[in-house]
């Protein structure tokens, strides 16, 4: 079976190099990153990979150059692990009218809690859609049934989640950014107060601001207040130390670990890495941590600061990311549908004119360089202002 992987941001690019690496023996693997404004720098590329058991490095292609390296390889399936819209464009447009047809697998590269619809119709033009726990298997289940289209729900654990050795006394407590939660100034700059809190009471560790992207990286969602700008402004009231790179590299290291709602808790989990959730500004699904109900593992930032660590209930973790590997499903669905086929190709929610103006955007994202892309952006608003000056 020969797959072809195509990525557009840094957390899906790793997660289709994993996923990539579960596949059975014997398969044939291609990674590659779609060019777009949010693709990856050559170091969150490298940083992404960097934990392959096939180390090339994955190049970035327009939208043109993935449909002729289709093309020219025949893939048995495409593993389309992109946001939402351009998941979307791919499948219906760029990559339509492949022969023979491939299948066509998307997914989500982390914690799916609640289930959205939204995430479903984007993804409605794929044969299989994968997410990673019994949980999220029944609520995107009941969501193809209410409105159809898409194909079938594969469970794959996270392929990240391997279980390892933790940090066991390590020397270094990490704080995994998340781009859209928390919102406010004010409230990203308590979590830094409280991170110095902390190392200014505990001189032994070393805390880290683990981020995404550095300043000028681009990542899958935008983030509005990056936290060590927010730290050069506020004027580094204390000691902390801002690092890019593996997540792994830095929990190996870590005797400790906290979070909005990165899904960087689950790898903390699995390498046995005691933990904190914050829930100072609220548990919901706005704020991507409804799933943490139940884990033992939500506290406050008066607790982060006096280093109030804790463990995980093995009882949430079975019910959420950590089933058995037996429960695992994706890749047999995946061979079956390449050895006959779809009993019906799957119909994308998004294929009536009502939508067509929606895909022209994504495919420009897609087809323009980036850099005229912001130009044209740029221009447009520019013009708007003009207009609404005018009136």
């Amino acid at each position: 079976m020969r797959v072809l992987a195509v990525a557009d941001s840094d957390s899906y690019l790793k997660w289709a190099a994993c996923l990539l690496d579960d596949l059975p023996p014997g398969c044939v693997t291609d990674l590659v990153v779609v060019r777009t404004p949010i693709a990856p720098s050559p170091e969150q590329i490298a940083a992404a990979v960097g934990e392959r058991a096939v180390p090339p490095v994955p190049p970035v292609l327009s939208a043109r150059s993935l449909r002729r390296l289709a093309e020219r390889t025949g893939p048995d399936a495409i593993l389309v692990a992109c946001t939402g819209p351009v998941v979307d464009v791919l499948v219906a447009e760029v990559l339509d009218g492949l022969r023979p047809r491939p299948v066509f697998v998307s997914g989500l590269p982390g914690i799916s809690v609640p289930a959205t619809e939204k995430a479903w119709t984007f993804r409605s033009g794929c044969d299989l859609f994968v997410v990673h726990s019994e949980r999220e298997v029944a609520e995107f289940t009941a969501i193809a049934g209410r409105l159809g289209g898409g194909g079938a729900v594969g469970l794959a654990r996270l392929p990240f989640l391997r279980p390892q050795r933790g940090a066991g006394g390590g020397d270094r407590v990490v704080f995994a950014t998340q781009a859209k939660v928390p919102r406010e100034r004010r409230q990203r700059e308590r979590i830094l107060l409280s991170l110095a809190a902390l190392s200014a009471d505990r001189p032994d560790l070393e805390v880290v601001v683990k981020l995404r992207a550095l300043d000028g990286e681009r990542q899958t969602h935008n983030e509005r207040l990056p936290y060590q700008r927010l730290w050069r402004e506020m004027g580094e009231p204390g000691r902390l130390t801002f690092a890019a790179g593996s997540m792994r590299e830095q929990l190996e290291r870590a005797a400790g670990f906290v979070t909005v709602s990165s899904t960087a808790a689950l790898e903390a989990i699995a390498m046995g890495v005691p933990s904190l959730v914050l829930r100072d500004f609220g548990v919901s699904a706005e704020m991507i941590n409804l799933v943490f109900e139940g884990s033992d593992l939500l506290g406050t930032l008066d607790e982060l600061a006096e280093g109030g660590f804790r463990t995980a209930s093995p009882a949430w973790c079975a019910a959420n990311y950590f089933h058995p590997a037996e429960r695992d499903d994706w890749a047999g669905r995946l061979a079956a549908l390449v050895e006959a086929g779809p009993d019906t190709p799957a119909r994308s929610l998004l294929d009536g004119p009502e939508h067509a103006a929606a895909r022209r955007r994504a495919r420009l994202r897609v087809e323009v360089p980036p850099k005229m892309l912001r130009v044209g952006y740029r221009a447009k608003r520019r013009v708007r202002r003009y207009l609404r000056a005018l009136t």
